[in-house]
């Protein structure tokens, strides 16, 4: 066969990506099909899967009218959000939105969970918290029992994807390692904590591993996709360990920040090693590790800012040029204007569903680009905290590299350098987590020789050198950003413990006030 190729399909909190690749290091197509997420209240974070499915058919499509033939394609893999929360009843349909890992309606739950299951921390690696699975289905099945009742199977957001393509169900390894009901030691899932819920490990598919064959494109999915029959699927890959996978994350003591919907920061080790106010995860490479942080937002931060203050319909790279503009005009720091970019309440290093954005320090000098300018600034202070946090376990990045949409923006590089005190090496249309799966993929049936081979897809790195006359602007600010939060954390237990007003306009143009409980 004169062309082999390989396809990657990145499930995202904004929109699926495919992308086809060749061995040499080609990059032969991509696509970007995007959906929205879901928030119907403060706090809550859902998505369709069906929407998911229907843009990896949109996406595929796209791929081969851009030239690239499916019967050159030796293996189809699939990254994604981890751990999304699918429910899926007895035709393997879904019985509602997916609940996502960045979800923050949880707190009575992980109140109630505190201390039910024994030693979580030490079998799962990840003390309680709200990504956790156990707590989500906890919350379904006191709010929407009807829907829990008619759940027979849990799955994650590329696991389903996967599912649609061979019609095998199973989980990849890292949402296992990060739903909480798994543990990591034995390799087996934690029984008591499916108990809680009602469910038996029944409801769970196999683990496989990232790179395993699982099954076959069926001859349905094939008329749907283009996808030739009998096309080889992988398990998979979380897309944050993809991302790691693709920007050259293979040595101990690399380090990852990924602009993505959230914000992830992977950091390379040869041991399993844990910290309460971090996630562990398999590297896609076999023997290794990554301590990993997310934060619940990061790249949606700033398509909200878009959607609200711009207008909808205004998501081109141009807008994003002129508010960069304006934020680049805008002095290091903002003019003293702080966020705390909690808008979906808050993961790693706080766990703290209850979290809010904040903006502080407001003065009616400030314009659009210092509001702007700020929130590119806390994503960043936010990657600081999760770097504090590995430091204090005695170790030392050697490089830091950046992926996903936000490296785009030359400004929030510089930010991020600056912030950070480390240069950043990134690279010029570098597609991230779907490339990653995809060279898994590849590397799975035989296209590349071995990890190294990622290094070809690395082209036209850059370096951001981090400013020196920032160092003292930016220390203040994180400073001022982690005491905010210090100060404003018992507020926002209060917030979420009191009413909310819900207004309604009947007939007659009458007011009527109806009090709820928050959350």
């Amino acid at each position: 066969m004169a062309n082999r190729t390989a396809i990657g399909i990145d499930i995202g909190t904004t929109g699926v990506k495919a992308v086809a690749i060749g061995s040499g290091g080609k990059l032969l197509a991509e696509s970007l099909r995007e959906h929205d997420l879901i928030c119907k209240r403060p706090g809550w974070a859902e998505e369709d899967p069906g929407d998911w499915w229907e843009n990896t058919v949109l996406a595929l499509q796209d791929l081969w009218r851009q030239g690239t033939d499916p019967a050159s394609v030796e293996a189809v893999g699939v990254s994604g959000m981890v751990p999304a929360l699918v429910m899926l009843d007895e035709r393997e349909q879904p019985v509602r939105l997916s609940i996502q890992q960045n979800d923050g309606r949880t707190a009575d739950e992980l109140v109630e969970l505190q201390g039910q299951i024994h030693g979580l921390f030490e079998r799962t690696g990840s003390a309680l918290n709200q990504q956790h699975v156990l707590p989500r289905l906890l919350w379904v099945k006191r709010h929407e029992s009807e829907v829990f009742a008619r759940t027979r199977r849990v799955l994650g957001s590329y696991d389903y994807i996967a599912l649609r393509l061979t019609g095998v169900a199973s989980l990849e390894a890292n949402w296992a390692v990060e739903s909480g009901l798994y543990d990591i030691h034995r390799e087996v899932w934690i029984e008591e904590a499916l108990a809680f819920v009602g469910l038996t490990v029944e409801a769970l598919p196999p683990v496989n591993p990232a790179g395993a064959v699982i099954g076959e494109v069926t001859p349905e999915a094939a008329r749907l996709t283009g996808l030739r029959p009998g096309t080889p699927v992988i398990a998979g890959s979380a897309d944050h360990v993809a991302s790691a996978l693709a920007a050259g994350v293979r040595s101990p003591g690399d380090l990852l920040i990924k602009f993505g919907g959230a914000g992830d920061i992977l950091y390379a080790t040869d041991r399993c090693l844990t910290h309460p106010k971090l996630y562990i995860d398999l590297h896609d490479i076999p023997g290794l590790y990554l301590l990993n942080g997310c934060m619940a937002a990061s790249g949606s931060l700033v398509k909200w800012f878009v959607r609200e203050f711009v207008g909808d319909g205004h998501t081109d790279g141009t807008v994003f040029a002129q508010l960069d503009a304006e934020a680049a005009g805008v002095p290091p720091g903002s003019d003293g204007l702080v966020v705390l970019p909690y808008f979906l309440g808050e993961k790693t290093p706080l766990f703290d569903p209850t979290a809010r954005g904040v903006f502080f320090g407001l003065t009616l000098s400030h314009k659009r680009g210092h509001l702007y300018r700020a929130l590119l600034e806390s994503v960043i202070y936010g990657f600081r905290h999760h770097l504090d946090v590995i430091c204090e376990m005695g170790e030392r990045p050697r490089r830091v590299l950046a992926t996903n949409g936000g490296v785009k923006s030359r400004l929030w590089r510089q930010i991020a350098a600056d912030v950070l005190g480390m240069p950043i090496t990134s690279f010029r249309n570098h597609p991230g987590s779907a490339l990653g799966v995809a060279y898994l993929a590849g590397a799975a049936t035989g296209l590349f020789r071995g990890w190294s081979d990622v290094d070809l897809f690395l082209q036209e790195p850059y370096v951001t050198e981090p400013d020196p006359g920032c160092r003292g602007v930016y220390d203040h600010g994180y400073r001022l950003y982690r005491q905010i939060y210090e100060h404003l954390r018992p507020d926002f237990q209060l917030l979420h413990r009191g009413p909310i007003c819900r207004q309604t306009t009947p007939g007659r143009g009458q007011w009527f006030h109806k009090f709820v409980d928050g959350m």
